[in-house]
């Protein structure tokens, strides 16, 4: 969710870099942009509406000059999305960019505005500019000026400052929002993550909590929230951690779910132990024993994959679990205890209501795990134990090879507890780890059905609604998918369990309305045929995903029947995760939406 990237720059114009940095962060969502220079000490800025390449035109009607520069992809909050309102917000002698949400700005806002400044926006970030402005008015330096304004500021909020006649400094500071520091040669950086600052450098200073640093082209020194100098380890970032082509694919999506085989099989070689066929993991410091509930907690894709993990943790390991929308979790207070072990999944490792959820938890339960892809994020940190999931960066802001990523990690997980609970023997771990083993095959051979999926998205494609049914660990996967297909192609939709459909969503069920059902021929395939039945009974178009078996017991009446390969119940929510995405897919690109970066929507979400 928005993005900030700044240079202090030697021998070459910031904005045409900045530019570049800010196109690595499209993949965040944004509906702005902006950049500022300083020129031999002269402070100016280009902004624009819509995508970027609206600036790069501004830009090339009126270039901007000068090394050293700050720029920012918007996501509206406060204020829609106009080039008024876009970042840079500039007062006479500072311009300053901002992810996150000022909560005391109205306060802020009056006071100043009382003093005589003159507001143009309706954004909380605005405040920000005019209270700096304001301390230097009164005398104090920049970085004093910035300082001072940051004691003042209630919220979240990562921030860069430029200054007017200040070619070598760039005030950079975070409290909520991630910001990082890259170290160059006579050169220095500033970014939302390492993908703002590739391929800039992979030398890389990670903000902590409360942090602020003056950084200057001789380095940064760094200050914590009680402005104690608390300088920060340097970490060398893999430049392949860093690449975002599309190798080929028209989107990063398509990209990201062909990915899903391979970056599964890291997951998969991190877990298990090719030795023993057992789980070797990060949370065996945990004794599952000993643990009488587990809290699984998450926003979004990554409360889908907790739902599904609930019916392997309680069926497998015998384990009891509560999974909750983090930012349900966070207000509810719910009761805790040291006997219980809390699981926070992130992507991104900085999801706002997963950190504050975890926040809460974190002094009342006897064990803070979190499953997440970034292991410098905020969550990560502040994580007793990170169990990584090793998908790479994911730029598709409808998540795709996390979400099954994220499953093969808590699939593993849920092998150990109930290894340590005594639930099952080695020889069942074993068997276990065996057919988690067999999902990035099966991915491939799901993902191998690409065209009649293809086929199957235009029935999805000219419709306004669509019912999503599964039935066990496939009735999340259902809601995981009607999720995607609203997500990226803006067609409602609506995922329930089958046993649910005489008790309300039947009603919507007419001859315009298809019926996607998740069933491969399992324990409950004959439960959810007879729900098919009903749909078909009422007109209602059948898009039926199962395995060869179920096909030839159930295809009769179906509109379109996608076969996939057979495997075993525990896996296949991975396995038809595949095609559910594919799904999605192929119905947004037939519509001509914007799939990768569909509007309203941000790949991560830190603010509340």
């Amino acid at each position: 969710m928005c993005g900030i990237v700044g240079i202090l720059g030697t021998g070459r114009e910031a904005a045409p870099v900045l530019l570049d940095a800010l196109k690595r962060l499209e993949y965040r969502g944004y509906d702005s942009a902006g950049i500022a220079t300083v020129d031999h000490g002269r402070l100016d800025r280009r902004r624009a509406p819509g995508k970027l390449t609206a600036l790069a035109a501004e830009l090339e009607a009126a270039p901007l000059s000068g090394p050293s520069g700050i720029g920012h992809t918007r996501w509206a909050t406060h204020g829609a999305a106009t080039m008024t309102n876009a970042h840079p917000h500039a007062a006479s002698r500072v311009a300053v960019v901002h992810n996150g949400i000022i909560e005391n700005f109205r306060e802020l806002r009056a006071r100043l505005a009382s003093e005589g400044h003159s507001f143009v926006t309706q954004t909380d970030t605005e405040t920000i500019v005019h209270l700096c402005q304001d301390m230097m008015d009164r005398g104090l330096g920049p970085v004093e000026a910035a300082s001072e304004t940051l004691r003042q500021l209630e919220g979240a909020f990562a921030l860069a400052f430029l200054f007017e006649g200040e070619d070598d400094l760039i005030v950079a500071a975070r409290r909520g929002s991630p910001l990082a520091i890259g170290w160059g040669e006579g050169e220095m950086f500033v970014g939302s993550d390492a993908l703002a600052l590739a391929p800039m450098t992979t030398r890389i200073t990670y903000l902590e909590e409360g942090d602020w640093a003056v950084v200057t082209r001789a380095g940064a020194e760094i200050h914590d929230e009680a402005g104690r100098i608390a300088n920060r380890p340097v970490q060398v970032v893999s430049p392949s951690s860093v690449q975002i082509d599309k190798a080929g694919h028209r989107h990063f999506m398509a990209k990201e779910i062909h990915e899903q085989p391979t970056v599964s099989t890291y997951a998969l070689a991190h877990y298990v132990d090719a030795a023993t066929g057992l789980i070797r993991s990060e949370a065996e410091a945990v004794d599952f024993a000993q643990v009488d509930r587990l809290v699984l907690v998450a926003c979004g894709t990554g409360h889908y994959a907790c739902a599904i993990a609930k019916y392997w943790f309680e069926r497998i390991a015998r384990l009891p679990v509560e999974c909750d929308i983090a930012s349900e979790f966070r207000y509810r207070e719910p009761p805790l205890s040291g006997r219980d072990a809390a699981v926070f999944v992130s992507q991104s490792g900085e999801t706002a209501d997963t950190l504050a959820a975890l926040r809460y938890a974190a002094p009342h339960v006897g064990h803070v795990l979190s499953v997440v892809n970034v292991a410098e994020s905020s969550i990560a940190r502040e994580s007793q134990i990170v169990l990584p999931i090793l998908a790479g960066p994911e730029i598709g802001v409808a998540s795709t090879k996390a979400f099954t990523s994220q499953l093969v990690t808590l699939g593993a997980l849920a092998i150990l507890a109930a290894r340590q609970r005594g639930a099952i023997d080695e020889d069942e771990e074993r068997r276990l780890v065996r057919i988690l083993s067999e999902a990035p095959r099966k991915l491939s051979e799901a993902i191998a059905c690409a065209p009649e999926i293809e086929a199957a998205a235009i029935t999805l494609a000219e419709a306004r609604d669509v019912l999503y049914l599964g039935r066990g660990p496939l009735f999340p996967l259902a809601m995981e998918g009607a999720l995607k297909l609203k997500e990226i192609s803006y067609i409602h939709a609506e995922g329930y369990a089958s046993g649910e459909l005489k008790h309300g969503p039947i009603a919507l069920v007419d001859s315009s309305v298809p019926v996607v059902v998740l069933a491969p021929r399992d324990g409950l395939f004959e439960k959810t045929i007879s729900n098919m039945q009903e749909v078909m009974a009422r007109g209602g178009r059948i898009v039926l995903f199962t395995d060869a078996a179920g096909a030839e017991a159930a295809a009769e009446g179906a509109a379109r029947v996608v076969v996939m390969p057979d495997c075993d119940p525990f896996i296949a929510p991975i396995v038809y995760a595949a095609p559910a995405q594919l799904l999605a897919y192929y119905a947004a690109a037939f519509l001509g939406k914007d799939v990768d970066q569909p509007r309203n929507l941000a790949k991560s979400v830190t603010v509340e």
